[in-house]
């Protein structure tokens, strides 16, 4: 088995969570990396024995190297868009982080590309590889919960409340990352609706920036936040489901609590990431009298990302994994729950595409 040589773009935090998971892949590490911060490519290149050639500070250095066969990249959202081009490009396979891009703009842009230079990429929604999320996900797809009636999705944190007073940072600057809460943790619930469901037809929503003042790390001194730390909206799934979604940065007592419940004919399903090796399945019995199970979910369904990153690379797509398509589809129904907030109305997610289509003529 000839080993995949992986470069890794961005080398903070999360890129220490995919790097330990790539680990248990077979055939398949970490040879080159890349950031701006020259002393995280020391730290990272003496760890993994990364010789000072395969070191790099610009990404693009990175991706163009001949003994790079994909590249990783866990980087802020503005750099997401130049990075999945320049893949594209060189013919690069990426696992890029979410959301897709910063802007529905570079989505399109990036879509249209592909037109161009068919791409290999994954787009980290990490959560279609929590055990209980792709058992409910078979379970829905075989008919167990019958009908399909309605879905409840909230995904709350709490390290933006007062009480811990987080200062400014990247993640609540609109130009790094074009939306707050809704694209950081919303675009998780969006793609487990998709992943479970189907597509957004229609939303309708509310946004709002809780906390309108943080400080700056640099100068001590208040700055203004204008950006979302909690997101409400409600949609229509095909085929015709309702669901309801919440977000929040500022859910005091709420450590990573992404939670859905999916309502049927036959029962109703509960799962959880903070639980996510279980999964709550509550049904009538022959007699009609409620049961609530809690069903240990089985190894089958068990799937780490990088290995399945691994296979892309090597040629083994599953239909359950998320594709550029994937991340395009996510950013456009992100667009969709903004454009109904600033405009106060609910908003029909193909349109958008309709519009783009007008204004081109």
């Amino acid at each position: 088995m000839k080993e995949v040589r992986i470069g890794l773009i961005g080398l903070g935090g999360m890129a220490n969570v995919h790097a330990a998971q790539l680990e248990q892949v077979l055939g398949a590490g970490i040879t080159a990396v890349c950031d701006r911060d020259q002393a995280r490519v020391a730290e990272w290149g003496d760890k993994l024995a990364i010789g000072e050639g395969s070191r790099y500070a610009e990404p693009e250095a990175l991706i163009a190297d001949p003994n790079v066969d994909a590249v990783m990249s866990i980087t802020p959202n503005d750099a997401h868009y130049e990075i999945i081009r320049l893949c594209m490009i060189h013919g690069k396979p990426i696992m890029t982080e979410k959301p897709f891009t910063r802007t529905y703009e570079e989505a399109k842009a990036l879509l249209e590309l592909s037109k161009q230079h068919p791409s290999t990429c994954m787009v980290g929604f990490s959560y279609r590889y929590t055990p209980s999320f792709r058992m409910a996900r078979d379970m829905i797809k075989r008919g167990e919960l019958g009908t399909v009636r309605h879905l409840f999705v909230q995904y709350m944190q709490q390290w933006g409340g007062p009480v811990f007073k987080t200062p400014m940072n990247w993640r609540m600057d609109k130009n790094v990352t074009g939306t707050g809460t809704l694209g950081d943790l919303g675009s998780h619930m969006l793609d487990a609706a998709r992943f479970l469901i189907g597509e957004p037809v229609e939303v309708s929503s509310l946004m709002s920036s809780l906390i309108k003042e943080r400080t700056d790390p640099a100068t001590g001194g208040m700055v203004p936040v204008d950006i979302d730390d909690f997101a409400a909206f409600v949609a229509v799934l095909e085929p015709g489901v309702p669901a309801v979604f919440q977000t929040s940065r500022n859910a005091y007592g709420s450590q990573n609590q992404f939670e859905i419940t999916v309502f049927g004919d036959n029962g109703t399903l509960h799962m959880g990431w903070e639980f996510g090796s279980k999964l709550i399945w509550v049904h009538p019995d022959e007699t009609g009298a409620e049961v609530r199970e809690e069903l240990e979910v089985p190894e089958s369904f068990r799937l780490l990302q990088m290995q399945d990153f691994v296979d892309l690379v090597r040629g083994t797509v599953r239909e359950e994994t998320a594709t550029l398509l994937d991340g395009y589809l996510n950013q456009r129904a992100l667009e969709a729950v903004v454009q109904s907030y600033e405009e106060r109305k609910a908003v029909v997610v193909a349109d958008m595409e309709a519009e783009d289509k007008s204004r081109a003529v």
